[in-house]
């Protein structure tokens, strides 16, 4: 084999070995805070964190649409999944930023999004995440020192939501709202100040807020 060859093979053996690499690191979680919107958005800030696809999670309904999860009777939440590197952020690090970008005291709802979809909710989907799940919630909640009313379920399956929903919070093409046709980045900032979202989780968190400026 010419001395050329050898270093190509060596090259693509090395190659596969990164790929592997990246692979053994992928990781992903599912976690349910209200407004999928806003939980892509804030995530999607993460250092570590590859993606965050919204959707539909922990419902008996299969391919659930938009208008059937916010009619209610599902079962399902508003949920994303976040793809991140276990080489740059772990779970349990996930989770305790989870905890301090919602209210997870509150039982029916997030902010002025009420309703069984709009509910907190953790799907874990082994034991390594239930263990650091459930350490993140006992750690909130002694930060707080208030009852976390989050469950830690089970992880189900997951749908993905529909197109016009993903990245939303950046997005330019343009969405009918009672302040007219505007860009869906913009309908987002309004949405989100107007529900009180950050206000709350301020108010609630203090400094520990990740998310909030």
């Amino acid at each position: 084999m010419s001395t050329i060859r050898i270093w190509m093979t060596v090259a693509a053996l090395i190659a596969g070995l990164l790929v592997q690499g990246q692979r053994a690191e992928a990781a992903e979680l599912f976690v349910a805070g209200g407004c999928f919107w806003c939980v892509e958005a804030d995530f999607e800030k993460v250092r570590g964190v590859r993606e965050v696809v919204s959707g539909y999670t922990g419902g008996s309904t299969k391919n659930p649409t938009y208008k059937e999860v916010s009619r209610g009777g599902t079962g399902h939440y508003e949920a994303v999944r976040i793809d991140y590197d276990e080489g740059q952020i772990s779970a349990r690090q996930l989770y305790d930023l989870f905890f301090r970008s919602v209210d997870p005291t509150d039982a029916g709802g997030q902010f002025c999004d009420r309703g069984e979809s709009y509910r907190t909710a953790i799907f874990v989907t082994d034991p390594a995440q239930k263990q650091a799940a459930e350490a993140a919630k006992a750690a909130a909640e002694k930060a707080l020192g208030k009852k976390i009313v989050t469950p830690i379920r089970n992880a189900g399956p997951f749908y993905k939501a529909e197109d016009y929903h993903q990245d939303y919070y950046k997005g330019d093409s343009r969405t009918l709202t009672r302040f007219g046709p505007i860009k869906q980045k913009d309908a987002y900032k309004r949405y989100r100040s107007g529900c009180g979202r950050d206000q709350r989780v301020k108010q609630l968190w203090g400094e520990a807020a990740p998310f909030v400026n």
